[in-house]
């Protein structure tokens, strides 16, 4: 786990150190045990690394340099199966000379080419610049576990997984106001814009090539392509436990101390149990609780903690966090509607006292039809619906302001900078894509794809690194994400039971109290708050001079929609967060 960062120039330009030592310096939380870059002698190019050690602690520093100095490969991220990709490229005669991950991506290239990327299980975004080919490739994860942005401006592309280190180099940049109304659509700013004009994410599945004379994209992962599976319960249970399993052993492998954040949910439930059923000592679990017994799951987390015998670490805390937001915006670089980010903050803070990695239950939920939401939509007159009207009504389902709303919301300067406000229009080319397959799997289709990346990825990304922690998904390992695709969706929401088979599979190990104990989301009452002790704090942040001064919005209707939610006339929770946090994120970054 690391940051990493870098450029090149097509024009051949250098970009000093000095401002290359400062894209590093932004990222510094995400790797504060050590730094390194490289500057090529002929083209302007460089790579930096910010380095979290948890693989060969002594020998994994980065840059990875070839010994004919022709390739260089800096890594954000962990390869889970490098011990067996070291073994079979040794008896190639591409011997690894440290235990480190990265060293193997650099092997791998030299073998296979940037095709190799295809053997990698793990969470990841990397640079390597091959001087041969004077080529520069940024490659993704499958689904964005780890970020990578890049922007290009006048020849020269500049990369790093996060976007406040490109603002450490380039211009100060606009709004993108298309971002701005897609994140008035979704709560979040979905891949590939951002916020910031000419900031780009690299697509999840993706890698780029940047020579002197281009830059294209290449799409090397694609969960479209798997094909629904007809077979047995019993076998749908025995290949989801022994790939889990597996997921969860390589997932292990780490140098330093580990443990998993537990709630007491299925999914980390799940994961902890898996853990100890591979590790001999104890596990170090962490939740955090709410003082306010209506939101605090830890007893469920205690329950867990205390059938697998685990070390357990429970914080409780004041379920008003609000005044964490700004720090988790400047870490997002973003604005998200999502205030979970929060309390998934104070449980990596609590982890990070005592281990430098965690296992966590995130994708479960978006591969196995895990929220409410989608029993709720799958439990109308879905079937008798064509193709394009149940498209239009899971777009609408998943919409934060629908078209109408926002043509409302925005002033008309913003809506004369705006391309289209049909926001919903991003999604047809995934709907094209999932077209084989069948409704509930298209609709988790859209989240793995849409949601994940976006927002709910996120989260444990940011927030962990905020505070020098790695997060490790097993729901996430590819293994897992293409059976769940070739799983019916019948097999998903089922009897009105969401997660059905998933449920039933894993209920042996948890025990069926966890196993089928009423989901809880990880939050907070804050639209309540809004009417009472954060409506200071809203009035600043939606009306007040400093706010209407921007013009992007059309006030009236703000006012409107608070006053509203305040005399209980409607609930505006949803939509009043997201103007608080846009208006956070122009604080911090713009302002």
């Amino acid at each position: 786990m690391c940051g990493i960062f870098g450029y090149f120039d097509q024009n051949n330009k250098r970009i000093p150190e000095d401002t290359l030592g400062k894209m590093g310096q932004a990222i510094k939380h995400r790797g504060p045990d050590g730094h390194g870059y490289y500057h090529d002698d002929y083209q302007a190019v460089a790579l930096g690394n910010q380095r979290l050690a948890i693989l060969d602690i002594e020998h994994g520093q980065q840059p990875f340099i070839s010994e004919d100095n022709n390739i260089i490969v800096v890594q954000n991220g962990e390869i889970f199966n490098h011990i067996e990709l070291a073994q079979a490229l040794a008896s190639d005669g591409y011997i690894c000379h440290t235990h480190c991950d990265t060293e193997v991506i650099l092997r791998l290239y030299e073998r296979d080419g940037i095709e190799g990327i295809s053997k990698l299980n793990g969470m990841f975004a990397i640079a390597i610049y091959d001087r041969k080919l004077s080529a520069l490739y940024l490659i993704r994860d499958r689904v964005g576990e780890k970020p990578l942005f890049f922007s290009k401006k006048n020849g020269r592309i500049v990369f790093s997984s996060e976007i406040k280190s490109i603002l450490a180099v380039i211009d100060k940049t606009e709004i993108n106001y298309q971002a701005l109304n897609n994140f008035f659509a979704f709560n979040y700013v979905p891949p590939p814009l951002t916020l910031f004009e000419g900031v780009e994410h690299v697509m999840p599945g993706h890698w780029l090539k940047i020579t002197e004379k281009a830059m294209k994209s290449f799409c090397w992962w694609d969960i479209s392509k798997v094909k629904v599976v007809h077979k047995a319960e019993s076998q749908w249970i025995d290949d989801f436990t022994t790939i889990l399993s597996d997921a969860v052993k390589i997932r292990l492998r780490a140098d330093v101390p580990l443990g998993a954040f537990l709630s007491g949910g299925v999914d980390s439930s799940t994961i902890v149990g898996l853990m100890s059923q591979h590790l001999k000592q104890p596990i170090n679990t962490f939740s955090v609780g709410f003082n306010d017994p209506d939101y605090d799951e830890s007893p469920f987390a205690e329950a867990a903690a205390k059938r697998f015998s685990t070390q357990h670490v429970l914080k409780k805390v004041e379920a008003n966090l609000i005044d964490l937001w700004p720090m988790a915006t400047y870490h997002c670089d973003q604005p998200h509607g999502d205030v979970s980010f929060l309390p998934t903050y104070k449980v990596a803070q609590l982890a990070s006292e005592q281990v430098k990695m965690v296992l966590t239950g995130d994708g479960a939920d978006e591969l196995f039809a895990g929220y409410d939401k989608y029993k709720t939509f799958f439990s109308g007159d879905i079937e008798s619906l064509n193709d394009s009207q149940f498209q239009a009504r899971y777009t609408n389902n998943i919409l934060l302001f629908d078209t109408e709303a926002r043509t409302k919301l925005f002033s008309e300067g913003s809506l004369d900078k705006i391309d289209t406000l049909h926001a919903e229009d991003i999604l047809k080319p995934l709907y094209e894509k999932a077209a084989n397959m069948d409704r509930i799997n298209q609709a988790l289709y859209i989240d793995t794809i849409f949601l994940l990346p976006g927002n709910n990825l996120v989260k444990p990304d940011r927030m962990g690194m905020a505070v020098s922690i790695e997060n490790r998904a097993p729901f996430l390992d590819y293994r897992m994400i293409e059976l769940a695709f070739s799983m019916p969706g019948e097999l998903k929401i089922k009897n009105n039971e969401t997660k059905y088979l998933y449920k039933k599979a894993v209920a042996p190990l948890i025990g069926k109290d966890l196993a089928y104990r009423k989901k809880q989301m990880f939050t907070v009452p804050v639209g309540e708050w809004f009417k009472s002790e954060l409506s200071d704090l809203c009035y600043d942040l939606l009306l007040s001079e400093r706010t209407v001064e921007r013009k992007l919005f059309n006030y009236d209707y703000v006012r409107y929609m608070y006053n509203c939610h305040c005399q209980n006339l409607g609930n505006f929770t949803r939509q009043i967060r997201s103007l608080l946090a846009f208006e956070i994120w122009m604080r911090i970054f713009i302002d």
